[in-house]
């Protein structure tokens, strides 16, 4: 189940969406303010964040396979002091893409890396790591937003393939469901539909296709736009942005599950 995406087009929608995170951050009246959604940083708290984690991914990528991140890129990111003079970071995080564009494109697609979703459906590829890029950049840029109180809806080709690619990176694993089984369903209102299994042998996504969506066996379903479906996975969104049927204790317990823990 690999994203519809390729390489160029991930690549791209990283750049995109850091201009837009750049162009949040050149305009924020205050980079000492709060960002609501995450409540312990401000933007400039973000803005490293963001810029230290092309870096970091970036390091990572060149290393090729591995068993865990190298202690170089752990330390790098560690010890980074980004400049806290607005033109100057903004420049900063425009360099840390950067890294991170070359280090994708020079490596590949199917080149392989460390990666923390080992337990999943997502490879351990360039690829994936640009594919989860394009989210963790889109949703960090909705963060941004949200503090100047102007969010964004994520754009449309982002978040389609977003609401996949967390399934399969973060919610798919081997570690048992706790809970009872359970399959839970997520509808697009754009026409795309995705399904969660979850039982003794961990979690498995999967993509419907328009005739399988129609069949109701979940016992859980959220729907709502792509976006709204992504920013929820995130915990930007509620149960209560999106129209819920059926148990909605089963997508509590998702959210407090911690699997491994």
């Amino acid at each position: 189940m690999q994203t519809t995406l390729d390489l160029p087009d991930l690549l791209r929608l990283i750049d995109e969406r850091s201009g837009a995170f750049r162009a949040a951050i050149a305009a924020a009246p205050d980079l000492d303010a709060t960002v609501p959604s995450c409540p312990e940083w401000t933007l400039f708290d973000l803005a490293q964040h963001l810029g230290g984690g092309d870096r970091f991914w970036a390091a990572i990528v060149a290393a090729g396979p591995a068993d865990a991140p190298p202690a170089e890129a752990v330390a790098a990111r560690a010890a980074l002091t980004p400049p806290r003079e607005r033109e100057a970071l903004v420049a900063w995080l425009a360099a840390s893409t950067r890294h991170l564009l070359d280090a994708l494109s020079a490596a590949g697609a199917e080149a392989g890396c460390w990666t923390w979703w080992g337990n999943s459906q997502s490879p351990q590829t360039a690829g994936a790591v640009a594919r989860h890029r394009v989210q963790e950049t889109a949703v960090h840029t909705y963060d941004a937003q949200l503090a100047m109180g102007a969010p964004e809806l994520l754009p449309q080709e982002v978040a389609l393939d977003g609401a996949e690619e967390f399934l399969l990176s973060c919610c798919a694993t081997t570690f048992p469901w706790p809970h009872a089984d359970a399959v839970v369903d997520y509808h697009a209102t754009e026409g795309h539909s995705w399904r969660l299994h979850l039982d003794a042998d961990g979690a498995r996504a999967e993509t419907l296709a328009e005739d399988a969506a129609a069949v109701t066996v979940a016992h859980a379903s959220a729907r709502g736009g792509a976006s709204e479906i992504v920013l929820f996975y995130y915990g930007r969104l509620t149960m209560e942005d999106l129209a819920i049927d059926g148990d909605p204790k089963i997508f509590q317990q998702l959210i407090d599950w911690k699997p491994g823990a």
